[in-house]
């Protein structure tokens, strides 16, 4: 059995939905593939520990979707101010939504609760065929169209398909897209706490020599804290319990919201770099995690995705006369506006990392004098804010 659609994407993650809720209305016939089945909604206050800071510029575009208006008001948090430390005492530098001109410079927002948000009404969509749960064994690009073959023996023929199938994307490998991978040698260990001063609205970030150390404002008087670290003390960190964790996360934040208690077990994710050779091959386009692996020091991840797929369905929706959406003349519209955003931010992660995940001397002293310099240039904390407020 052969079913035939303009679009498929593979994987129901949070960039591939948001993609998926772009198109809608857009006159394609779209289908999504995702293997994974359908997760319950929480039915407690409880709360996740992965949690994600969405900037401006994201949040525009979920609501757009319609996906922002379905989130629980009383989970988001604005993030209106940013205290960064360096290694040094006096090495500072604030960001302030207000002096910015803005009304906040992120988002605090639980991954489970954004999902179901993404996930709420898709099957209402009469132009959205969802295969889910649904693997696939094989992917196939020709001339006029690629056909996945399904596990059951379905085949999805469809004029492009969108690889939004993670890190170790399947369709990337399918498309002989080749990707230059790197390890950072690091955990990124997450976990949430109940705060003991309040927040203010303010995330914190601390550069160490062995990781950095966030502190994001969560409703009320909670904080969640994502903490990059060599893989053996993050291993150790995963190990501690709960009382011990929440000490070590004190001291290592100098107590900047007081005495801190665990409200979710800490867990932990390897952190890699990956970028991809091409964003797209004829009947291909990558986005998110398929096509890029940033570290998580600046947040940046899941905002660079969804620039991804706001970009992708601008293409699409504006291809003008060109009817076959797979053609690579027009998937290189796509490329061409999401390759200088996706590097410099690459440059950018991957720089500080390995500027403050050293012990030379010389370097020490530049980089702490470095954040002193931007702290004291207005123009440039002003510009830096509006580049990742996009």
């Amino acid at each position: 059995m052969r079913n035939e659609f303009d679009v498929v994407v593979v994987g129901g993650g949070l960039v591939g939905l948001s993609l998926v809720r772009a198109l809608a209305h857009s006159g394609l016939r779209l289908a999504l593939i995702e293997p994974q089945p359908p997760a319950a909604a929480p039915a407690d206050s409880s709360w996740d520990s992965r949690v994600y800071a969405l900037s401006p510029g994201s949040a525009a575009f979920l609501d757009d979707c319609g996906a922002w208006q379905r989130l629980p008001q009383d989970r988001i948090t604005r993030v209106e101010a940013m205290q960064v430390h360096g290694d040094a005492e006096d090495a500072r530098l604030h960001f302030s939504a207000y002096e910015s001109g803005l009304r906040e410079l992120a988002f605090t927002v639980e991954g489970r609760q954004l999902l179901h948000a993404l996930w709420d009404g898709l099957d209402d969509l009469t132009d959205l065929r969802i295969c889910r749960p649904a693997g696939w064994t094989s992917l196939e690009l020709g001339a006029e169209q690629a056909v996945l073959r399904l596990d059951d023996g379905t085949e999805i023929a469809a004029r492009l398909v969108i690889g939004a199938d993670g890190a170790e994307s399947r369709v990337r490998a399918q498309a002989g897209i080749s990707v230059r991978p790197g390890d950072y040698g690091q955990l990124g260990v997450v976990a949430n706490f109940s705060c003991e001063k309040p927040h203010r609205g303010t995330a914190f970030q601390w550069f160490m020599r062995d990781g950095v150390l966030a502190l994001l404002p969560l409703p009320g008087d909670r904080v969640s804290m994502v903490w990059s670290i060599a893989q053996e003390q993050g291993r150790q960190l995963l190990a501690l319990p709960a009382a011990e964790l929440a000490a070590k996360v004190e001291a290592a934040s100098h107590g900047a919201v007081g005495a801190l208690q665990v409200i979710t077990p800490a867990a932990g994710f390897p952190l890699k770099l990956a970028r991809v050779t091409q964003f797209t091959q004829p009947r291909v386009a990558l986005v998110g995690d398929a096509a890029h692996n940033v570290h998580p020091l600046a947040g940046q991840g899941v905002n660079l995705g969804f620039r991804d797929a706001r970009a992708l369905a601008d293409v699409l929706i504006a291809r003008g006369p060109q009817r076959d959406c797979g053609d690579h003349a027009l998937l290189r519209r796509y490329e061409r506006a999401r390759r200088e955003d996706v590097l410099a931010v690459h440059l950018a992660t991957d720089g500080l990392q390995k500027l403050f995940n050293n012990d030379i001397v010389l370097l020490a002293g530049a980089r702490n004098l470095g954040l002193k310099l931007v702290n004291w240039q207005p123009w440039l904390k002003n510009f830096l804010v509006r580049r990742a407020s996009a």
